[in-house]
């Protein structure tokens, strides 16, 4: 077998093994590329030798990264989250570095190393903090927006330290010149690619797509990656820089999220060889001979990171309990960290036994990181006031709801919440919302409306707000893991409580309703009913028949409405309110007179009741079986006059009528 062939093998054999071991686990598969190139690395079993060869192919990892960084480069959002960014991110990196350059020159550390060592532990994890932010419903909340936005400006630090590490190993009489130059020469090459090449780019990419070749398409990505990653290095500066800059040129372009599949395979399985190289780096007998050290380093490294972050966090933002938070988050290093310390090795900036602890320290913070941001409401609330503030928060959110009865509990005050609450208004019906936006609150408050803050995923905060008295909760935003939180506390509390949930689209409402939801709207499908009727109405249809489109098609899509549409579309008489039907939820309770029988048996049909639906743990049925056998637990669904609705209930508990 060939040498190159095998070193392949073996690579691609021990990555697979470990990936699915840190996949069953549910750890960062980053992690299991460190592991792999410990294993296979020069330092333990030496099946792949630490050959330049083999590092300089891990780099081009760094360059799709830097390229992803890029093309997620967004003004928008930096515009929108300006204050967290660039405020609290910026004082995050600058404070990092600062202090860490101190500390270094106190211990007789040149300040070079200092400053590379600052930068390099100013980063934490994006791919870990995102994925556990995203996995427990909590990127939408304060914290969770203070560690994106910090993350967010670390992204965009790491630009400037890949031009400076590599300039600092230039001799100290030479030093400033050597700064001056590198700036100077980026600063030329950014402004000719970002002036020029925007609309060079736009262009290019409209030829090549109009030929409709895949292929074609994806080799031009890695064209133009490579190809501005390879110019900025003959002009003196990082691989990674160029990259960086062809992202966000293609960023402005109508293909980034076709560029971002595309490049999506390249950019993982290379990244990946990059951390193998970074594991063969770590040598297991330096660790064992610098223990000591790597012990004392790690839990400084974290308490370090999470008070600085939390203080700053405290000034910036206000909220004591939610900077502790965002501190504990963010206390790990990060995957650009491991960029910037292989641009210090090459640069001889750090001693041998340095970069060991180093390295060791960082590897180690990021496999706490998963547990500390797991457990970091239980460690914020032991060091802070959180207990005095969510008390207080759960007291003002009571004595909003106290008082109510048959309310509707409103989750989320956004625009359509707001439009909804309008409506409740209209039909005299009593609600709270509850919502997270601090600002949105007070607005709403000095309007004198029933909104208060708080998480409606949050057990608490429901029962705060009244779920026990309430008549229907509806939930407004578009939050899987946040309507799914909701709907088991309601299933666990209240399962008689029907629960009207807002999708995008209908990718999730099986999930839903499998999850108690009564209902789910899917924005995308009423979308498109109300495009066709305006079209209809534009293309000379009756008026008449489009309102008959509009309502057959929600009849087939909420079993509620099923029958009763027609019904009032052919009924154009005006009648009391008394005489219009209603719907009415029924839980059977274990002593109900209709536990156990069949739903014929109940006869509700002489008192002109009609069964809509019928709600049961796993089952969600519009129209059930008259044969079917009624349990305890069960939620019926009634349709009919007021008077007969009564009657109907009395006699599915005591029987009878």
């Amino acid at each position: 077998m060939d040498n190159s062939l095998s070193l392949v093998l073996i690579l691609l054999a021990t990555a697979v093994m470990v990936v699915v071991v840190c996949r069953i686990l549910r750890l960062p598969v980053m992690l299991g590329y460190l592991a792999v190139g410990i294993l296979i690395g020069p330092h333990a079993f030496g099946w792949i030798p630490d050959a330049p060869s083999t590092r300089h192919l891990g780099e081009f990892g760094v360059v799709f990264l830097m390229f992803s960084i890029g093309l997620e480069f967004s003004l928008t959002r930096l515009k929108a989250m300006h204050r967290t960014v660039f405020g609290l991110g910026g004082a995050q990196v600058l404070s990092t570095i600062l202090l860490v350059m101190a500390g270094a020159t106190l211990l007789g550390v040149d300040w070079r190393a200092g400053l590379a060592l600052g930068g390099i532990l100013a980063m934490s994890s994006t791919a870990i903090v995102s994925k556990m932010l995203v996995e427990r419903a909590e990127l939408n909340l304060p914290y969770g927006q203070q560690m994106m936005g910090v993350l967010l400006f670390q992204d965009l630090a790491v630009v400037p330290l890949l031009i400076i590490i590599p300039a600092l190993a230039s001799q100290p009489d030479n030093l400033h010149l050597t700064l001056g130059l590198a700036m100077v020469k980026a600063t030329i090459v950014l402004l000719i690619l970002l002036v020029f090449g925007q609309h060079v780019m736009r262009r290019w990419f409209h030829i090549v797509a109009s030929q409709k070749s895949s292929e074609l398409f994806t080799l031009n990505v890695l064209f133009i990656t490579l190809g501005l990653a390879y110019l900025t290095e003959l002009a003196g500066l990082s691989m990674a820089l160029g990259a960086f800059v062809a992202g966000m040129l293609i960023s402005e372009t109508e293909y980034r999220y076709q560029v971002e599949e595309d490049i999506k395979p390249f950019r993982d399985v290379l990244l990946g060889l990059f951390f193998v190289t970074i594991g063969m780096m770590l040598n297991p007998a330096s660790i064992v001979s610098n223990l000591g050290w790597i012990v004392l380093a790690l839990p400084l490294l974290i308490l370090f990171k999470a008070l600085l972050v939390a203080i700053l966090a405290r000034i910036f933002e206000g909220e004591w309990s939610i900077a502790l938070r965002s501190g504990i988050g963010l206390a790990q290093a990060g995957e650009f960290g491991f960029v910037l310390l292989t641009l210090t090795d090459g640069a001889h900036l750090l001693q041998g036994e340095t970069m060991q602890i180093t390295l060791a320290t960082m590897l180690l913070s990021m496999l706490t990181a998963p547990f500390l941001i797991q457990y970091g409401e239980a460690i914020s609330r032991r060091f802070s006031d959180e207990w005095t503030n969510r008390a207080l928060q759960m007291h003002q959110i009571a004595i909003k709801s106290m008082s109510s009865t048959g309310h509707v509990i409103l989750c989320g005050y956004g625009r359509s919440g707001q439009k909804l609450a309008s409506i409740l208004e209209d039909e005299k019906l009593r609600f709270i919302a509850l919502d997270l936006d601090s600002r949105r609150v007070r607005e709403a408050a000095a309007g004198n409306k029933s909104v208060v803050y708080g998480d409606a995923a949050k057990r608490e905060v429901l029962m705060a707000a009244g779920l026990m008295r309430a008549r229907v909760l509806v939930v407004t935003y578009k939050d899987k893991h946040s309507t799914l939180a909701i709907l088991r506390h309601v299933k666990e509390l209240r399962p008689d409580l029907p629960v009207v949930v807002r999708a995008n689209d209908d990718t999730h409402v099986e999930l839903f309703k499998n999850a108690g939801a009564a209902e789910v709207v899917a924005e995308v499908l009423e979308g498109s009913v109300m495009l066709a009727s305006q079209a209809l109405l534009l293309a000379g249809v009756p008026l008449n028949r489009v309102i008959r489109h509009v309502q057959e098609n929600r009849a087939r899509r909420y079993a509620m409405f099923n029958g009763y549409m027609n019904n009032a579309q052919n009924s154009g008489i005006e009648i009391s309110e008394d005489m219009q039907p209603r719907f009415l939820n029924v839980m059977l309770k274990p002593d109900s007179f209709a536990v156990g029988k069949r739903l014929r048996d109940s006869e509700l049909d002489t008192l002109n009741i009609e069964v809509k639906a019928l709600r049961r743990y796993n089952v969600h049925g519009a129209q059930p079986s008259e044969d079917m056998v009624l349990r305890s637990g069960d939620v019926l669904v009634l349709l009919g006059l007021p008077a007969a609705l009564l009657d109907a209930e009395i006699r599915l508990h005591k029987g009878g009528l």
